[in-house]
């Protein structure tokens, strides 16, 4: 446990009467069974302020997703000004590029933490880059909170990472999902897999192999890329050979672009193609020409800010408003913005919900989720979490895109316990 600082010393009384509740310094946070709290790590939080820190690829191959933490700015901006903060504390959010480089998130991660004395880690961005920083925060009981990853290791072991916790619904129950459309809609497809060579394309794939075992549909060809490579053209022609009636997709914005331009290009070829939610932004499939991505299924979890459906919808209506307010310029029906201001909203609910103003506090809140709904999340989805539960959101519904925009179609899908 890390001492007392001469700022935490210096804190104001009313800070001090907060955390002298939190009992001594006793290595495990959270509360008593008396409800007194225990656990001293209060950097980065005061009774007027807390300081939250993110990590995002603002350059390189994958800075497209760069774009997700200015929503997240929006949303604390607009908390701040208009509701006071959290709980009478204004949210301090800074975030950092890491380039997609492991070596460069932990780099990134230290600075926030030891530098900027941030309260918690929120949103890293990417699963190799956030399983560096878990490493990192792990051995100095940091906060890291809502990766913006949905690889199932950021959920599986609560015991081994108590400090690292999800949010968005993890790739293996998300590839399960495609695997039981698939066994529905084509009993007795043939299918094709482009994936990603790490954590990110693997559990995909394997949640999509475990979906389809003892059904009628098999897999005849498999290709794999690296995140440093040029172009995935060849892994495409290898896929197109395959002749097979479905191409799932597992790629990260880049290169769903180009496999989605490839496919376009194969007039012999014309699979059902279904492309990962990673992949599934209007950002991606523009610069392909949305005549060309007619069709293709993918899934979604929070609301599509570019679907009519949600025009007249309190909480998109309030997001649209108060984006325009505090980040001017930035264009609405991007899905990252909304992302981001979901994400946000989300940790809100958690430190709102904190009983205890210390890391463990934090961390008692966000493994204690029951059924709590939180803006922009699709209707019915909400977020549970548990001591041994560590994915927030469970919930995903399918879509097709059609004219300009995805579609959402069936009913939402629990994927609980496909997880584990």
């Amino acid at each position: 446990m890390r001492n007392l600082t001469i700022g935490a010393v210096m804190m104001t009384a009313a800070t001090l009467l907060a955390t002298s509740a939190c009992g001594g310094r006793g290595e495990e946070g959270g509360t008593t069974a008396t409800g007194e709290c225990k656990g001293q790590q209060t950097t980065g939080i005061t009774d007027t302020s807390i300081k939250l820190g993110g990590i995002y690829p603002l350059s390189g191959p994958s800075s497209a997703y760069g774009e997700i933490p200015k929503g997240t700015k929006a949303y604390f901006d607009h908390l701040n000004a208009e509701k006071g903060g959290i709980n009478g504390r204004k949210i301090e959010y800074s975030f950092r590029d890491d380039g997609y480089q492991p070596p460069k998130s932990v780099e990134e991660a230290r600075r926030l933490a030891e530098q900027e004395k941030v309260f918690a880690i929120f949103q890293t961005l990417g699963t190799p880059t956030s399983t560096a920083v878990m490493e990192y925060a792990n051995q100095r009981k940091i906060p890291h909170v809502f990766v913006s990853s949905g690889a199932s290791k950021f959920g599986a072991d609560a015991t081994k990472y108590p400090w690292t916790i999800g949010w968005q619904p993890s790739y293996l129950s998300e590839g399960r999902l495609y695997g039981q459309y698939v066994k529905t809609e084509k009993p007795n497809a043939k299918v094709a897999i482009l994936y990603q060579n790490d954590d990110f394309g693997k559990d995909y794939r394997t949640g999509f192999i475990e979906a389809i075992k003892g059904s009628g549909v098999t897999v005849v060809s498999e290709q794999t890329y690296e995140v440093t490579d040029p172009s995935i053209d060849p892994q495409m022609r290898n896929l197109a050979g395959s002749r097979a009636d479905v191409l799932l997709d597992i790629t990260t914005p880049k290169f769903g672009s180009q496999a989605l331009a490839a496919d376009a290009r194969n007039t012999d070829w014309n699979p059902l193609h279904i492309i990962n939610t990673v992949a599934s932004s209007p950002t991606v499939l523009k610069p392909v020409g949305f005549k060309n991505v007619q069709g293709i299924v993918s899934a979604a979890f929070f609301k599509d800010p570019s679907d009519p459906q949600w025009d007249d919808d309190a909480e998109m209506k309030l997001y649209k408003d108060k984006l325009k307010q505090y980040a001017p310029g930035l264009d609405s029906t991007i899905p990252y913005y909304t992302q981001g201001w979901a994400a946000a909203a989300s940790l809100t609910k958690v430190l709102t919900a904190m009983k205890c103003p210390t890391r463990e506090g934090l961390m008692e809140s966000a493994r204690n989720l029951q059924g709590v709904a939180s803006e922009l999340l699709l209707p019915g989805v909400t977020m549970t979490t548990g001591p041994k539960d560590g994915y927030p959101i469970e919930s995903l519904q399918l879509q097709k895109f059609s004219g300009e925009r995805w579609n959402l179609f069936g009913k939402i899908i629990d994927t609980r316990g496909a997880t584990g």
